[in-house]
């Protein structure tokens, strides 16, 4: 990050320094020496193409995956050493949605607080909360199979909140997801940001980037060419300009949803 952006090692609630691996048969490392910083209480997007080495990144960050050399702390513990502890610290919203299709929403919450060790009753009361959370109460009781992509993306976040993680990972938030339900995800992300948790996202969206991060990372071929924050890297393309531009079709569609009578068809 920049100066001003980078924390203290010892206080940054994810740091990682050096992290190389490379995977059996494949021409080049997945993730080439790539060092990160994540101040407490901060969005970082990882933005990349597909093949960039972010999900391998999450994936040693949360300890699903070892790295070949180098370091990594979340939430002050190392994540091969001390794998455990930063399990039980952290939150990850992975790339697709780990619901039973056949329970509620309700059902899928108390089950996920119950495998997290809370109570039964401590697991009903917290799954009550995060469906308030997550603008889902009215539906809570339907099971998921009835859900759109942007309820069960939806569900899926506040599923890895059961335990109230000071860090959350979140791989690729709005992929597949219709430009409303991708500008609701992203408040709940910037809720979150708000109330003190540390967010490290991967994207391959740029606009996805500049909505959400107050950092950005941006890796190709496993090795991080740029970082700092959306300013920052806007000011590497030259001077501000104005650039007057036309309404997109994104821009349509939300401006439809938000003003349209319910049940309105346009002519």
């Amino acid at each position: 990050m920049t100066s001003q952006s980078v924390a203290s090692p010892t206080t940054a609630p994810i740091v990682a320094r050096g992290i190389r691996k490379h995977f059996p048969g494949n021409a080049r490392p997945t993730l080439d020496g790539v060092n990160l910083t994540v101040e407490a209480g901060r969005v970082c997007a990882l933005l990349g193409g597909n093949g960039a080495g972010k999900t391998t990144m999450v994936r040693i960050l949360t300890t699903l995956t070892l790295p070949d050399e180098g370091t990594a702390r979340v939430a002050g513990r190392d994540v091969v050493r001390e794998a455990t502890q930063v399990r039980a610290s952290v939150g990850l919203v992975g790339q697709y949605a780990a619901l039973d299709e056949l329970l509620s929403a309700r059902e899928n919450l108390e089950l996920f607080g119950r495998l997290s060790g809370l109570t039964r009753r401590s697991a009903r009361d917290r799954a009550g909360e995060l469906l308030e959370t997550a603008g889902l109460a009215d539906v809570g009781r339907r099971p998921v199979s009835a859900f759109s992509g942007g309820m069960r993306r939806r569900l899926d976040l506040a599923t890895s909140l059961i335990t109230t993680p000071g860090v959350l990972f979140i791989d690729e938030p709005t992929t597949g997801l219709d430009p409303e339900a991708r500008h609701g995800l992203w408040a709940s992300v910037r809720s979150l940001a708000a109330a003190g948790t540390t967010v490290l996202l991967t994207t391959q969206y740029l606009e996805e980037a500049d909505a959400l991060a107050d950092d950005v990372v941006i890796l190709r071929e496993g090795a991080v060419i740029a970082q700092g924050t959306p300013d920052d890297l806007k000011k590497l393309v030259g001077e501000p300009r104005l650039v007057l531009r036309q309404p997109t079709l994104e821009d349509v569609y939300l401006h439809l949803h938000a003003t349209a009578p319910e049940g309105a068809s346009a002519s």
